[in-house]
């Protein structure tokens, strides 16, 4: 069934979501031709047991009645999810094309169309609405405005009685988050930690079933369940592609609600289908995304990513963000939040990493800024992530040997490229050729940054089962790599 998860469609059923009702169009004929050549598949079967509720129309083309009583059959249904499956014809009263393949990618064309409108006995012009459907469309206005009338008075009266209560559900129906929100992000965060104590309103959320490695759960919250709508922590279990489509939808709900899931980064492979619709569709779902590197360790090749950061940083309208440590992982969920027509993906370590004395909540809002500072460089060093700790330890190797180095946290690209010429010039000057940049991933785009006399280190291959510091050592992902790499850069521009 094209554009239905059956990962989504499974936790639908487990949750029970009665006010969930699905159409299928049932007309068996795809691009390529008919459907029965390569799908074979009972889909009510398949519904029914995902836990779902099935009606079947039979004619789709003409049964208005049929239609209407399978939505009123399936509004009554509380307690499960109902898909309604309607056969149609493709291109029903095309007398030439209907029920082939050859409408389904293509216009009618001017003849055939002309030909649909005698066939299916239609006298207006193109796009004239016939008095009749307007005035019986319009008739919902009058019933629209009532209704409104009606809430807008029952809202008052719920606001009069729960004023804490009608705060917070005004926060989520506007989006408007509270004054002084951000106070309550915590400083102390690891690099792959989540916030676990105060939060926004409309913020809820889960992982693929390793919450404990993602640590991802929101600690003063239970489960949110069929019976437990108030909770916050989602459970979506092993259905990543699922999770992500979940979360747009409940980006997409409202304004006010701000989902985040979570897995390994290097399993963003399978959900990024979904994670795209995100950036497409401007649903600011903050992707959690631990384990970010060839640091994973044991778990070998298949866990470590290596070209994923550099695929997010290519796709429009999302937002990267890799922190180094407690202050930037605070900043990044600060950005990520503030952030609700694009997604984030917010990229942190599985190793513990330490605070750095030069980082900061607000450099993190700036895309990239100096955490060691050196008003007129020789040398720039940039890091990200874990590896921005290697590149402040290297700069200071290489100030203690009287080199004028700055080093420079670039934890977020897009939001960087969208500051001030000025501010850009400030970190990057553009006089200093030599520059050095340093992840634990691919190195490509990095030449952007770096310019065509600096040094990218980074990881070209598929990276292997070993301890974390064994690794970095085997793929060069090293202070005195940088430190070489800088003094080589250091010589050349004299």
């Amino acid at each position: 069934m094209e554009g239905i998860s059956n990962e989504a469609c499974s936790l639908a059923g487990h949750w029970g979501l009665g006010k969930l009702i699905a159409f299928y169009d049932d007309n068996h004929i795809s691009i390529d031709g008919d459907t029965e050549i390569a799908f074979t598949e009972n889909v009510d079967t398949r519904f029914e047991a995902l836990g779902w509720h099935v009606i079947w129309v039979k004619n789709g083309n003409t049964g208005y009645d049929e239609i209407r009583d399978a939505i009123k059959e399936a509004k009554a249904v509380k307690d499960k999810p109902t898909l309604i499956k309607v056969t149609t014809t493709i291109g029903f009263g095309s007398p030439n094309k209907a029920n082939s393949y050859s409408v389904h990618g293509s216009a009618l064309g001017a003849k055939e169309v002309e030909a649909t409108r005698q066939n299916l006995g239609w006298p207006y012009e193109p796009f004239h609405v016939p008095e009749d459907v307007k005035s019986h469309w319009s008739r919902h206005v009058a019933e629209g405005a009532a209704f409104e009338a009606e809430w807008n008075a029952k809202f008052a009266e719920y606001e009069n009685k729960y004023p804490e209560d009608t705060a917070e559900l005004k926060f989520i129906i506007t989006g408007e988050l509270p004054a002084g929100w951000e106070k309550a992000l915590p400083k102390s965060l690891s690099a792959k930690s989540q916030c676990s104590g105060n939060c926004p309103p409309g913020l809820l959320g889960g992982s693929a079933d390793i919450t404990s490695s993602n640590m991802t759960l929101l600690k003063m919250f239970g489960d949110f369940q069929k019976n437990t709508p108030r909770e916050r922590n989602v459970r979506f279990g092993a259905r990543e592609h699922g999770m992500a489509a979940i979360c747009n939808g409940i980006a997409l709900h409202s304004p006010g609600l701000i989902p985040y899931c979570a897995t390994f980064l290097v399993f963003t492979d399978y959900m990024r289908a979904a994670m795209r619709l995100s950036a497409l569709s401007e649903a600011g779902v903050i992707y959690v995304m631990t384990h970010d590197s060839i640091g994973v360790g044991g778990n070998g090749p298949t866990h470590q990513p290596i070209e994923h950061l550099a695929s997010f940083r290519a796709m429009p309208n999302i937002l990267t963000i890799r922190p180094a440590d407690g202050n930037e992982t605070a900043g990044a969920y600060k950005m990520a939040v503030i952030n609700r027509k694009r997604p984030s993906v917010i990229a942190l370590s599985k190793q513990k990493l330490p605070q750095l004395p030069g980082t900061s909540i607000e450099g993190v809002e700036k895309g990239g800024y100096i955490e060691i500072t050196i008003p007129v460089p020789d040398v720039i060093l940039i890091g990200t992530g874990s590896e921005l700790e290697i590149a402040a330890k290297a700069g200071d190797e290489l100030i203690k040997e009287g080199k004028a180095v700055r080093v420079v946290s670039f934890v977020c690209w897009e939001v960087f490229d969208e500051q001030c010429d000025e501010y850009k010039e400030s970190v990057l000057p553009a006089a200093v050729t030599a520059r050095v940049s340093i992840e634990a991933g691919s190195t490509f785009g990095w030449e952007k940054i770096v310019g065509d006399k600096g040094i990218a280190i980074g990881i070209h291959q598929f990276g292997a089962s070993a301890p974390a510091q064994k690794l970095y050592m085997e793929f060069g992902i090293t202070i005195e790599a940088v430190v070489a790499a800088a003094k080589e850069l250091y010589m050349l521009s004299f």
